[in-house]
């Protein structure tokens, strides 16, 4: 039984049932009073156990392991003092490493074998290399944005306690996902914003982003579908010969792809982005290398950019969150 933090967050729950897809039975443990989505619901006290327990206090978390056989740990809830102002900077910092070293900690003394720590496709913020960008480059020591920066403690920390411990700690470095249950605005790239929008018959807000959004500026885009598959792959696989693996699309996706995307599933919905001029610099254009996923786990990606988007808006369409 797969115990899952955060497992019915936005990737979580896509995970969850992912998980539930290969045949595993899961443990979603939520800070939060759990409320399990309708496509998890059916399998409630069967193959889905939904428990209420915040991974800052050990004595909860380690009682989940008395009352379910955990053989494995997927760390998804957050490890990073986020968002700004939400705490004081020793405290989150102690709440974010703490909550990490639980898990780490419960997983020991349930013997699992294999624990996977959810990182993030910013701790290559910096890397001058040319996409698409490999797990075996180096990581410059500066953090930049306080995510990646705890994310990149959070492999450190895994990979010496890997060597130290019997656990096997493996490093999810996800990609921008997006797709059903994701925020309806990202605070990092246009995409939800634009699908959002194009849902309603509505002009998109793109005051979240830090910047302006170009038509030709892309990013790795992974569905939150495949997101969800590819973690459950790595989980799940008999043996990995790497500690750190891209999840991700592999491919670049261009706020242009999408918009034309939207076209396709939405007829006369207009939104012109401007090109970025030589004044503007250039987009970095940044990409994942995912054949070290591919070749430990069989994994390609089933959603193209044509079909996530009519499979997102078909879901806002169908009365979820707008």
């Amino acid at each position: 039984m797969i115990l899952i933090t955060g497992g019915l967050g936005f990737i979580g729950s896509h995970t969850t049932r992912a998980l539930l897809d290969l045949g595993e039975s899961c443990v979603v443990v939520q800070r939060r009073a759990p409320v399990l989505p309708a496509d998890l619901a059916n399998e409630a006290g069967q193959r889905v156990f939904a428990e209420q327990a915040d991974i800052t206090d050990l004595a909860a978390l380690l009682a989940i392991g008395e009352r379910h056989k955990i053989t494995g740990v997927v760390h998804l809830a957050g490890s990073a003092p986020w968002p700004p102002g939400a705490f004081e900077p020793l405290e989150g910092t102690r709440l974010a490493l703490g909550s990490l070293l639980n898990v780490l900690e419960a997983a020991l003394r349930w013997d699992v074998p294999r624990v996977g720590l959810a990182s993030t496709i910013g701790v290559y913020g910096g890397v001058t290399s040319a996409s698409p960008l490999g797990e075996d480059l180096p990581l410059p020591v500066a953090g930049g944005h306080v995510i990646p920066l705890f994310k990149k403690m959070g492999e450190l920390l895994g990979a010496y306690l890997a060597g130290e411990t019997p656990l096997e700690v493996v490093n999810y470095r996800i990609a921008a996902v997006w797709g059903p249950g994701g925020r309806a605005a990202s605070a990092f790239f246009a995409a939800p914003a634009l699908v959002h929008a194009a849902a309603r018959g509505t002009a998109p807000d793109l005051s979240t982003l830090p910047g302006p959004v170009y038509a030709g500026d892309g990013l790795d885009l992974c569905y939150v579908r495949d997101c969800g598959r590819a973690i459950a792959l790595l989980q799940t696989a008999g043996r990995l010969s790497e500690a750190t693996y891209n999840v991700a699309s592999g491919r670049l996706t261009t706020n242009a792809d999408v918009v034309a995307a939207i076209g396709q599933a939405v007829p006369g919905w207009r939104c012109e982005l401007p090109e970025r001029g030589p004044q503007d610099g250039p987009d970095p254009g940044l990409y994942l290398d995912i054949s070290r996923l591919s070749r430990d786990t069989g994994y390609r990606p089933a959603w193209d950019t044509e079909r996530a988007v009519a499979d997102y808006i078909g879901w806002l369409r169908a009365g979820h969150e707008r």
